[in-house]
């Protein structure tokens, strides 16, 4: 393991405070929420029953006027309107594939954008999200990837990127309508946008514990799947302060193509990272961890491969995604073959475990899995560039 590994976690977040110094209140925790309401004059004994009322108006309504906010005295509602803003990140442009996969670019503070994508399907609709502008990670297979860090995402952008999203899809309870009176257009969260998840994990954290709420957004932690590349310290955290269901990006069966393919494993290899993975079922009652795994034409798809897959998680409850390779514009690898991907499905599947190959989504619109960067930050790389940076031999 190298000590030049991307293992920073010491990034920028922006504050809450809007240009106009008003407090943004979308992704503050209850009791931050309740102390902001309390510093702005709330009187102590209402501030608990005020910010019930906030929580519930702005995560189970949408709503985002204060004028609205009928239980609320008009005094008392142009006073939120002086002080508060209630704001989340502004959808730039929308794209539709032809299979129904929407992909949002978000406008954040600061001017710069992330990408988030809605995939339907026939049992639910799921919305994956972005945690960073960028990535740190470098992975060599990810178009994400090639974009540099610009800086975490607050709570509030992380959890607005549902908000926006539900208001698009016009996803919340319409007046008068009770909640669980018509089924989620928005069911399940992936975080596996943009973003490594553990490298912000204060804010991921804050914003899931605010999705999870049951007067709010209400989506069940089983519902909620985190992706991680193994940030193995952040691991144990995540399953006793989240506590939601875990995807390992592992995507390789020896340290020496992990390097290449997941540089973070320099830092934390793999045998390091599945020591993490063990701990992490019983540690927050999941029932198994997701292993993604990208089929990758003659790097990580042999037969040889899936049998030491099989030995590495031995003992993990555990269930492997098998991703066919989503290109992308200088992309220095191939998908594996059709074929190859199912001969590899299949010696996962004897053993016992549950192999899905992932149905390619979205990629029409670069929405599928790895292809995810902000437009601003499209430029194009020459292929020997991200084959230089991904250490691999000049094609």
């Amino acid at each position: 393991m190298t000590a030049d590994a991307p293992i920073t976690q010491d990034v920028l977040t922006l504050p809450r405070k809007q240009p106009d110094g008003a407090c943004n209140l979308v992704g503050l925790t209850r009791p931050a929420l309740r102390a902001a309401l309390v510093e702005a004059g709330t009187p102590e004994k209402q501030a608990k029953m005020r910010e019930a009322q906030l929580w519930q108006w702005i995560y189970q309504r949408g709503e985002r006027d204060f004028a609205a906010m009928t239980n609320l005295s008009k005094a008392y509602r142009a006073e939120l309107a002086e002080k508060f803003v209630i704001a989340i990140p502004e959808v730039v442009s929308k794209q539709v594939s032809a299979d129904g996969t929407r992909k949002y670019l978000m406008r954040i503070a600061g001017g710069h954008e992330v990408e988030t994508v809605y995939i339907p399907e026939t049992d639910r609709g799921t919305l994956c999200i972005s945690s960073q502008v960028g990535c740190t990670l470098t992975c060599s297979f990810c178009h994400t990837g090639t974009q540099r860090l610009v800086r975490n995402l607050t709570a509030g952008e992380i959890v607005g990127q549902v908000m926006a999203a539900r208001d698009d899809l016009d996803d919340w309870p319409k007046p008068g309508e009770g909640m669980g009176e018509r089924p989620r257009l928005i069911s399940n969260i992936v975080l596996m946008g943009m973003g490594e998840p553990l490298y912000n994990f204060g804010n991921v954290r804050d914003a899931m514990k605010i999705a999870m709420d049951g007067e709010g957004i209400s989506l069940s932690r089983r519902r909620i799947t985190l992706s991680t590349s193994g940030v193995v310290p952040e691991i144990a955290r995540c399953a006793e302060e989240i506590g939601c269901l875990l995807a390992v990006s592992f995507h390789a069966t020896t340290d020496e193509v992990r390097d290449r393919l997941v540089p973070i494993n320099r830092k934390w290899n793999i045998a390091t990272l599945l020591d993490a993975l063990r701990a992490y079922p019983r540690l927050s009652n999941s029932e198994r961890i997701t292993f993604e795994y990208v089929m990758l034409k003659d790097v990580n798809d042999s037969d040889a491969d899936a049998r030491r897959l099989l030995k590495l998680i031995a003992g993990i409850p555990a269930k492997i995604n098998l991703i066919p390779f989503n290109e992308w514009p200088g992309a220095p690898y191939e998908r594996s073959d059709w074929s190859r991907i199912e001969a590899f499905a299949d010696i996962l599947y004897k053993a016992g475990y549950a192999a899905p190959i992932r149905t390619p989504r979205g990629e029409d619109i670069m929405a599928a899995c790895g292809q995810l960067k902000s437009a601003t930050e499209r430029a194009k790389k020459r292929r020997a560039d991200i084959e230089a940076e991904a250490g691999l031999p000049s094609s």
